[in-house]
């Protein structure tokens, strides 16, 4: 975390992915900062959670919106979901760890 904002995922202190929100959501924001880390403990215990409260079979990854400095789940229904919007930041001139 720098200042108020934040770049690491609390529940498994893997870096966030800038990620661009779908045109049609009501997400806010254009840019959301998620985890996709397919071994964090937050989207791993999702599957168990979802499907014991809600009975459907999805998770949730860590999600944080720089605009408005909240942060929340992103559900998900496969671990390649969501993925497709990504940036790569390669492409914006910045480097990548």
């Amino acid at each position: 975390m720098t200042g108020n904002h934040i770049d690491t995922c609390p529940h498994c202190g893997g870096r966030l992915a800038r990620w661009s929100t779908p045109p049609d959501s009501s997400w806010g924001g254009q840019i959301h900062l998620v985890c996709f880390d397919d071994e964090c403990p937050y989207f791993k215990q999702g599957w168990e959670w979802m499907l014991e409260t809600y009975e459907v079979k999805a998770s949730y990854r860590f999600r944080y919106d720089p605009e408005n400095r909240s942060s929340g789940p992103l559900p998900v229904w496969s671990a390649a979901a969501m993925r497709e919007w990504i940036e790569d930041e390669r492409d914006k001139g910045e480097e990548t760890p």
